[in-house]
């Protein structure tokens, strides 16, 4: 008896905001940066990627290469598809200030 497979395709279950919000922000997490633009070029996809080129400020072209295996998108093209998904890249500490405080001996 013969095993049925399915090819398994991320974009069809990328079907709201709140799917693609945690998405998009467990790539951020693991900070993998061909991790991030797949997801994104993933994200892309799913919303159709001539209208997020719209949306982002750039061609669906140059979209289809800053995001494509060999890509290397600029901070703009990021900036720009972020802003299209209406969200916002954002810088936080990686660890608390106590994280690196030397620890008291005596006083």
């Amino acid at each position: 008896m013969a095993i049925e497979t399915h090819k398994w395709d991320v974009t069809e279950y990328l079907d709201n905001e709140e799917a693609i919000f945690a998405y998009i922000e467990a790539a951020f997490e693991d900070g993998d940066p061909v991790l991030i633009k797949k997801a994104l070029g993933e994200v892309a996809r799913a919303r159709g990627m001539t209208a997020m080129a719209k949306e982002s400020g750039v061609t669906r072209e140059a979209l289809y290469k800053a995001l494509s295996e060999n890509g290397d998108p600029k901070l703009s093209t990021l900036l720009g598809v972020a802003k299209a998904l209406g969200v916002r890249l954002t810088i936080a500490p990686a660890a608390t200030v106590s994280d690196y405080a030397e620890p008291r001996h005596g006083a």
